[in-house]
């Protein structure tokens, strides 16, 4: 038995969704730890694209336990939309089962509304948040006022954690931030009706877990966004709410840290963010352009365009480092074709004369001040969205991976050179010997 964890090396928008759907045809159960549908795992099976913001991506596998992990927040009205959809698209595999966490926390309107009235107010200070909630429901998690999945089907319960949450809400809502209060007995009808359709999905899925893996079965934790958009590790404040790194696998699904074996970090061929922060490779010429559109870059959630730059190592070398990466899969290898030549971030140089090449700066003041030390490459011409094997890639193609190799000091898993399932060359299986 080997069980595997999924997480992104950079700012999110990796690639993680393909990846984790192609290893979920090895693995029995696929857990989703954390974040919220602030998350876009994009799917391209036989042309077809599918989005998934909460459910795992190995729900398009059949024969497979897929789980929404207790350190996930759902907002319920989103999960269920996706289930409806993924079965009026025929894509719920009959023999699929999907569970959450009774302990995943929810996402209330409140949230939402706070979330939306809170950025606005910023002005010139905005974080970037998606705007759904996510950060504003981890508060309440934290400060122990969130509803969870077992309050919700407690109606007695629900309502007397409602009615509390309303009082101080509608308090900000109306005199910090001028807006029209909200409606408590609105609310509790809409969220019984959600919990009439879920109920039959919530469970204890820790325990769940566990009893896959006493009878052998293998676990893929799939992550959300990028440890450097993790709460604690990455560029705050212009982060995300929750842990992103391997780390929080074992904790936001309930399982021991000796549980996961490999961890497989997810690294784009070049360096996208979306939102506020700096970004020290970040390009806004011809070359960012080229990236932006042969990628598609847009965001999964928001649509909004993604800021495009070149492959950062010391992003990818602190991931690496800081998530306990034991293996490399490059995503989106087959944008940077066409490309005369490319650079390689191998380090920061502050105007005092400081080097960054294992670490991001904490200062943000000083990381923006960081100027990149790049190593140029050669670049290629030739189509790779049909290579098969390393052997099919141009020379300078295999140059620019095997240097990405050495840099990361982690061996490359897999290589991805297009969209689609197929477009995969697959150097080791994670759930291998």
């Amino acid at each position: 038995m080997t069980n595997v964890a999924v997480v992104g090396t950079q700012w999110g928008d990796e690639g993680k969704g393909k990846v984790v759907d192609l290893y979920a045809e090895d693995a029995d159960v696929i857990v989703r730890f954390q974040g919220g549908n602030n998350a876009g795992h994009t799917l391209v099976v036989k042309g077809v694209q599918t989005i998934l913001h909460l459910i795992p991506s190995g729900i398009l596998h059949d024969h497979k336990t897929c789980i929404i992990g207790n350190g996930v927040v759902v907002d319920p009205a989103v999960m269920k939309q996706e289930i409806e959809n993924l079965e009026k698209r025929a894509l719920f595999p009959e023999h699929t089962r999907l569970f959450v966490s009774e302990k995943a926390h929810l996402i209330m309107p409140y949230h939402r509304r706070l979330d939306v009235a809170r950025e606005a107010r910023k002005s010139d200070r905005k974080i970037g948040t998606t705007g759904r909630g996510i950060g504003l429901a981890y508060e309440d998690k934290v400060a122990r006022v969130g509803i969870r999945f077992c309050d919700l089907l407690d109606e007695t319960t629900f309502m007397e954690k409602l009615r509390d949450n309303i009082e101080e809400k509608n308090f900000y809502l109306t005199r910090r931030f001028e807006e029209a209060p909200l409606d408590a007995q609105q609310i509790f009808d809409e969220y019984r009706g959600y919990a009439e359709y879920l109920k039959p999905f919530v469970a204890d899925t820790s325990l769940i877990i566990a009893q896959e893996m006493r009878r052998g079965k293998k676990i893929l934790f799939e992550g959300a966004q990028g440890c450097h958009l993790d709460i604690d590790h990455g560029t705050y404040p212009y982060v995300t709410s929750s842990n992103t790194v391997a780390g929080n696998a074992s904790c936001g699904s309930g399982v021991g840290p000796r549980a996961i074996d490999r961890v497989v970090g997810i690294c784009k061929a070049y360096t996208t963010r979306v939102g506020e922060g700096p970004f020290v490779t970040e390009l806004t010429d011809a070359v960012g352009e080229h990236m932006q559109t042969v990628g598609q870059e847009f965001g999964a959630t928001t649509g909004r365009k993604r800021r495009c730059g070149w492959l950062d190592m010391v992003l990818v070398r602190q991931a690496v480092r800081v998530c306990g990466i034991s293996g490399i899969a490059v995503t989106k290898l087959d944008v940077l074709t066409g490309l005369e030549k490319l650079k390689i971030c191998v380090g920061y140089r502050t105007a005092a004369g400081e080097e960054y090449t294992e670490s991001v700066p904490a200062n943000l003041k000083a990381l923006a001040g960081c100027q990149p030390v790049y190593q140029e490459l050669d670049g290629w011409t030739e189509d790779i969205r049909h290579a098969n094997q390393i052997d099919d890639l141009p020379k300078n193609t295999r140059k620019y991976i095997e240097r990405l190799e050495i840099l990361s000091d982690a061996p490359l898993m897999l290589v991805s050179v297009g969209a689609g399932r197929e477009s995969t060359i697959v150097l080791k299986n994670p759930f291998g010997d």
